[in-house]
């Protein structure tokens, strides 16, 4: 018997399979993870297919050395979603079998731990430790307690104490696993009573498919999500449940486990490694069926699945933006056809491209209008920037802001304050000569930050000192660019000086458990004022949220990006569906510098249907997604004469393939990319707009194009969420 093997070696030149005999004392199936000979080397590799033959030349053949488990730890499903996503996304096989494997279990960072438990051995003559009583008290400690662990007794008494009873037989040590668990914030199961609108959505859910489940912030779509897992367990399935945020996971994860316990296991990129490693290992086994977590909980080993729920729909994370480039909508498409099962994938701001899917048919829409409590959303306040300026008003925050959060103070209420923007100030700049501090290994801005006094760049994380004078001409005439965070936290503790003022970032989140620590204090503090980027734009719960504040909202909305208005209208309305959403009124207060612009008057309504509509010609008119497909070829080297190059030769070729389909490409052109060097790589792009009829095959033949391309980074991607 032979084994297809795929080395896992992410390369170019190793991206096909490899035969190789299995020898006769070897029990070996698919999706076993197997040592290999490999050249002059050992190496790792995965078992794709079983097989009687091979055309390899036998005398050519090496044996398989041993099975590194003695089970496969791929499952049959993971390896038909190898085969889809490598044909998909255009992928190599070994960056796609990565995924379902956590690197702490491929690369053997973490295994099962085991811990030594204390007991008494049997009977103890008290009588001989009369005169040791360091070791009486030790014994006496575990008559009582039965048994404790070995640490523990050593911590409290010392080692010789122990090391003497163990020596003597008196006590004898046990191994036992113990599993390491996620820290959440415990929380009692809520027995809530569905609404007509609720129990309408979850019997509209009845057979596989997708379902788009449309309803406004606060209309109860949790609750929708934790029913329809429910029905799934006592069917005997299992279940998968994504948010898009880490910010996000911990709430989710304690309002889970209240109802299922745990039957819940957890899978996201801050969880420690051996905490990843025995959340992965209870769903692979079985002893947990929900997987919730971020983007990669897509891939929890699971078998039977009996619903997929993709929360936040709209989010941009749930795009791969780094190697291997996916996106997670597709994966759980096809997980949920595989296994029979419906898609569910609920945000109160859907994206264009899924509600035009709902629109034509393609996906089954379920509408939940209205608040779950029955309560109106909050009112927002469009706030007209230019006029407060006018009226000699040269702060960051307007007049009325301000009087609304001392209202909020007043009311021991709480307040959040939205900025998409973290640091003090977005650059630095000398007001003489012009000259703008960058990253030396990035061609972008360096962010000042004011309480590390430095310099960061928020690509590479590299810091630098802060400009006291400009290195190029000498002045200390130097100018501080747009607001982050940072900023606002500062300038709002000179206002309001009694009042705990907290902030919610990438850069207050970076240690373990940073999100839930932060929400913690913000839910147990009254007055108090969270600041933050888009982190606490969704999915939090805080029943005491009277206000929020918006600082910039034209952020989002000149980003040149076809896109940049669908994200501006989605920012607003899920950082607005903060507010108010228990007994008490909220508010919103959105600053702009263009109140006119068409997406406030939408936003201030809520009028998602409006806006979608507004949306929907534009895109049309212009043929952008969806309807149309945008293709762009990302070539990425630390030598810049090599990816122009690289770009040449894949462009020429590209030009063929245009004569060919001249009818269906709209638009193609190369260029430098808008951000030309990240991490000292350069990069260029080829743009490709193609219309729908042929596009797939015309995607395919734009691929091939890129295959010759042998020293540069090559990342090809459909419909990126960011041209940067």
């Amino acid at each position: 018997m032979f084994a297809s093997v795929i080395i896992d070696q992410d390369t170019k030149a190793l991206n096909r399979e490899f035969d190789y005999r299995i020898p006769s004392e070897l029990k070996i199936e698919k999706g076993f993870r197997v040592l290999v000979p490999f050249g002059q080397r050992t190496v790792q590799g995965f078992v794709v297919d079983v097989k009687e033959t091979t055309d390899v030349d036998l005398k050519k053949i090496k044996s398989i050395y041993s099975a590194v488990e003695d089970y496969p730890i791929i499952k049959p499903e993971m390896l038909e979603l190898m085969k889809f996503m490598c044909q998909k996304f255009h992928l190599r096989l070994t960056s796609v079998l990565r995924l379902f494997i956590p690197s702490e279990i491929r690369e053997g960072k973490a295994r099962e731990l085991f811990v030594k438990w204390a007991t008494l051995a049997g009977e103890v003559d008290m009588e001989k430790f009369n005169r040791a009583k360091v070791q009486r008290k030790i014994i006496e400690k575990l008559q009582n307690q039965g048994k404790i662990k070995l640490l523990d007794l050593k911590d409290e008494f010392g080692q010789s104490a122990v090391k003497a009873l163990i020596d003597k037989g008196v006590i004898k040590l046990e191994l036992e696993k113990q599993r390491r668990v996620p820290h959440s914030t415990k929380q009692e199961d809520k027995k809530v009573q569905l609404n007509d609108m609720q129990k309408r959505a979850i019997a509209a859910v009845s057979d596989s498919g997708v379902y788009l489940l449309h309803g406004v912030t606060g209309s109860g779509k949790t609750e929708v999500y934790m029913h329809l897992i429910s029905k799934v367990l006592a069917e005997g399935k299992n279940a998968v449940m994504l948010v898009p945020e880490i910010s996000l996971t911990p709430q989710v994860m304690s309002t889970f486990k209240a109802r299922f316990g745990d039957s819940i296991a957890l899978l996201h990129s801050s969880l420690s490694a051996g905490e990843r490693f025995d959340e992965w290992r209870r769903l692979f086994t079985g002893d947990a069926r929900v997987a919730v977590g971020a983007r990669s909980a897509i891939f929890a080993p699971l078998d039977k699945l009996g619903i997929i729920i993709v929360d936040e729909q709209h989010e941009q994370s749930y795009i791969s933006e780094s190697n291997p480039r996916y996106d997670t909508f597709d994966v759980a498409k096809f997980r949920a056809h595989y296994n029979g099962c419906p898609l569910v994938v609920g945000s109160a701001t859907p994206s264009v491209d899924i509600y035009q899917q709902a629109k034509e048919g393609k996906v089954k829409l379920i509408e939940m209008p209205t608040r779950a409590n029955g309560k109106e959303l909050p009112k927002i306040q469009i706030i007209d920037m230019m006029n407060e300026l006018r009226m000699g008003n040269s702060s960051i925050f307007s007049t009325q802001l301000i009087a609304d959060l001392a209202n909020v103070v007043n009311e021991k209420k709480q307040a959040m304050i939205f900025m998409n923007r973290r640091g003090f100030s977005s650059f630095m700049m000398c007001r003489e000569c012009g000259y703008l501090a960058k990253c030396t290994d990035c061609d972008v801005n360096l962010v000042y930050h004011r309480e590390d006094n430095r310099l960061k760049c928020h690509y590479c994380g590299k810091q630098y000192k802060v400009l006291d004078r400009c290195p190029n001409c000498g002045s200390d005439k130097i100018k501080q660019g747009a607001v982050g965070t940072e900023r606002i936290v500062s300038e709002l503790k000179e206002i309001f000086k009694d009042v705990k003022i907290l902030r919610m970032d990438n850069d207050t989140t970076s240690r373990k458990n940073g999100h839930e620590k932060i929400l913690e204090e913000f839910r147990s503090t009254k007055p108090a004022i969270l600041v933050g980027t888009q982190m606490i734009a969704k999915g939090h719960d805080f029943e005491d949220v009277t206000l929020v504040g918006i600082i910039d909202a034209d952020q989002s909305l000149y980003r040149g990006d076809y896109r940049s208005t669908e994200r501006c209208f989605q920012l607003i309305t899920q950082v607005s569906g903060r507010a108010g959403r228990s007994k008490f009124e909220g508010k919103v207060d959105l600053q702009t510098y263009s109140p006119r612009h068409y997406v406030y008057k939408f936003a201030a309504n809520y009028d998602y249907k409006g806006f979608f509509k507004k949306e929907e010609n534009l895109r049309k008119t212009a043929a952008f997604p969806p309807f149309s497909k945008i293709i762009r070829i990302l070539f990425a080297h630390s030598d810049e004469n090599v990816v122009r190059d690289e770009l040449k030769s894949c462009y020429n070729k590209l030009l063929k393939v245009r004569e060919r389909y001249f009818d269906d490409i709209i638009y193609m052109d190369a260029m430098k990319s808008p951000i030309k060097k990240i991490k000292n790589s350069y990069r260029y792009q080829v743009v490709v707009r193609l219309k729908l009829d042929h596009c797939d095959e015309v995607e395919n033949e734009i691929f091939k194009c890129t295959e010759g391309a042998l020293k540069s980074s090559v990342f090809f991607e459909v419909n990126p969420e960011s041209m940067s």
